[in-house]
């Protein structure tokens, strides 16, 4: 399956989340959803604060140009929120999976979808 393939059918295909991006940890763009277009610097510092998530709280966590405010997170998961939108990332062995929801949906739904392909992507080593 192709990266473009994980975004449409895994993320966008649950009907859950709106906006999706997968890249790797130095920056690059593997794979988005055609309703964003996050900056390399964004994908750079969101991959690099997954181990030290201190400065999140005032800095929040910029994508596609919106700040979204830090909730909470640990080694391999960030939670953020904007007005009544969220955004769930997750870090596996190789990439960073980003996911952005609107209300009427939960932060669990969007975190369920995420982790379980984050789980799966880590058991093939990616």
């Amino acid at each position: 399956m192709s990266w473009q393939n994980y975004v449409d059918q895994q993320l966008m295909g649950s009907g859950f989340v709106s906006k999706a991006v997968i890249a790797g940890h130095d920056g690059t763009l593997w794979a988005k959803s055609d309703n964003i277009e996050p900056s390399r610097e964004e994908l750079v510092k969101l991959a690099n604060s997954f181990t030290d998530q201190k400065g999140l709280a005032m800095t929040g966590v910029h994508m596609g140009g919106e700040k979204y405010f830090y909730l909470s997170g640990t080694d391999k998961v960030i939670r953020c929120k904007k007005g009544k939108a969220g955004m769930h990332c997750m870090k596996t062995l190789q990439a960073v999976l980003i996911a952005m929801f609107e209300d009427p949906i939960q932060p669990p739904q969007v975190a369920s979808i995420v982790e379980s392909l984050g789980e799966y992507l880590i058991s093939m080593t990616y």
